[in-house]
């Protein structure tokens, strides 16, 4: 999806959790999930990567969400169940779910931070 910026924006992510974590580029990917509607969606789409990664022999697979913030029901729904039925019915062993921050009180005190940076100028100061 050259161009986009939200397929641009997730590989970015991707390469900068992946550095951090130390991991090479064969063991982290990316793939979509929710698509929206009847229009063409971003690419590759989770529930089919999945399962193909399955029959390429990768028996064990670790999924996170960093677009989110928080888990949602419909995230949790379609990542716990789907996704991970899709992997273990192709021949996948171990499908392990990395929650989102959520409540953390490190999270919530980042989203401050940035918050109160993004008002900077716009609030008067209290």
């Amino acid at each position: 999806m050259e161009g986009d910026p939200y397929h641009c924006q997730c590989q970015k992510t991707t390469r900068l959790l992946r550095e951090k974590l130390g991991f090479s580029k064969e063991e982290v990917d990316t793939a979509f999930q929710s698509q929206f509607g009847p229009e063409k969606w971003v690419g590759p789409q989770t529930i089919n990567h999945v399962a193909e990664l399955a029959k390429q022999g990768h028996k064990h697979i670790a999924i996170m969400s960093p677009a989110f913030s928080s888990d949602c029901v419909e995230t949790l729904e379609e990542i716990e169940e789907e996704i991970r039925d899709s992997f273990m019915e192709a021949g996948g062993e171990t499908f392990s779910y990395i929650p989102c921050l959520n409540d953390r009180d490190d999270h919530i005190e980042a989203l401050l931070d940035v918050i109160n940076n993004e008002l900077a100028g716009w609030l008067p100061v209290a």
